[in-house]
């Protein structure tokens, strides 16, 4: 017997909550128009359904800049979106050991630069802060992010970066859930360490349905934490990776500490698709460059000027570039060679 009409937009309007309350929308197939046979109008009733992102905003998505992650993360909805970590959600950020807080950490305050990065160019509206929630033992395990360094290699003001150091998990989480429905942060981090049993299903849809509400990410900082069942539809492993020599106009300098480098492995996403990226922060220009796994680096995409007509290229390097070492102090009288000069002055060093 076909379904009448009002029992199936009852069942659409139900299916449509639901679809809201887990942050998906439904997408409704049509049966095909010679779906109707000797079974009379129940083929035609007959409705697909299948759950998945139909319609995002161009700005649901905080983009990495890389492609192959952003796709893996949110996958390619089509047009210009190109995935990556929704904004309006909870993602988690683990650390498998506890010395990988600080890349944890700074990861984080990359994405945390990308979210306001946009304001600082722009300088229109408010500047709206951060807000960083830990317990003490995690603020006392891990520090705080140096805040001198917080501009020089993210962009952002000592004042656009809020704490608040809690004495108990339950009272960081209080404060995450109260900080979480505010649209007058651009994003909430929590900072925990371990598998607290406090910190269970239920609490992390909580916190995914006051990011969802409030249209404000809230990353999960998790440290020396074992994978569990979450509410966060993201889940990314973050470990160090070793730094690269540092770029000059002759090459790599030999002996020398590049750009910070991470390496990321998807954990958890909703396209469900593994995959491991080693990215590097570029600090000045406050964007992700991806490092290929076994391959070197990719050149340089930007196009170099061409060469004057009839002339010849330029001669070689005389030698090669190599970090200066370590000196006694001058004798009396002499000028300082270049080697003797101030630390500020040479480049940085390894050791």
């Amino acid at each position: 017997m076909a379904m009448s009409a009002v029992a199936r937009e009852t069942v659409f309007a139900l299916r449509r909550q639901i679809a809201k309350i887990e942050g998906t929308l439904p997408e409704r197939l049509q049966a095909p128009a010679g779906a109707v046979s000797d079974a009379g109008m129940a083929a035609a009733d007959r409705t697909v359904v299948r759950r998945g992102i139909a319609v995002a905003r161009p700005d649901a998505f905080l983009r990495t800049g890389i492609g192959r992650l952003d796709a893996a993360l949110g996958g390619d909805w089509g047009g210009d979106l190109g995935g990556g970590l929704p904004k309006a959600a909870l993602s988690e950020i683990h650390g498998i050991e506890t010395r990988d807080a600080g890349a944890v950490a700074g990861f984080a305050l990359s994405l945390a630069s990308l979210i306001l990065k946009p304001s600082l160019i722009l300088k229109q509206g408010p500047q709206l802060p951060v807000l960083w929630i830990g317990t003490q033992e995690v603020f006392r395990e891990a520090g705080f992010p140096y805040a001198r360094g917080l501009h020089a290699a993210f962009g952002i003001e000592p004042e656009q970066l809020l704490f608040s150091e809690a004495p108990r998990l339950a009272d960081a989480l209080w404060v995450a859930e109260e900080a979480a429905r505010m649209t007058a942060l651009a994003a909430v981090i929590l900072e925990v360490r371990g598998n607290p049993q406090r910190l269970d299903l239920t609490a992390t849809r909580r916190l995914h349905a006051r990011a969802q509400s409030a249209g404000r990410p809230v990353f999960l900082l998790r440290q020396a934490a074992e994978p569990e069942p979450t509410a966060a539809p993201v889940r990314l492993i973050v470990s160090p990776a070793p730094a690269g020599p540092r770029d000059t106009v002759a090459g790599p300098l030999a002996g020398s500490i590049g750009r910070p480098a991470f390496t990321i492995s998807i954990g958890k996403s909703r396209t469900a698709l593994p995959g491991q990226f080693i990215l590097e922060w570029n600090p000045d220009e406050r964007i992700f460059d991806e490092r290929r796994i076994g391959e070197e680096r990719a050149k340089n995409p930007v196009p170099v000027v061409s060469l004057s007509r009839g002339r010849t290229d330029p001669a070689a390097a005389p030698g090669a570039v190599l970090a200066f070492p370590t000196v006694g102090s001058p004798a009396a009288g002499d000028q300082p060679s270049r080697q003797q000069r101030a630390a500020h002055l040479s480049p940085r060093r390894a050791g």
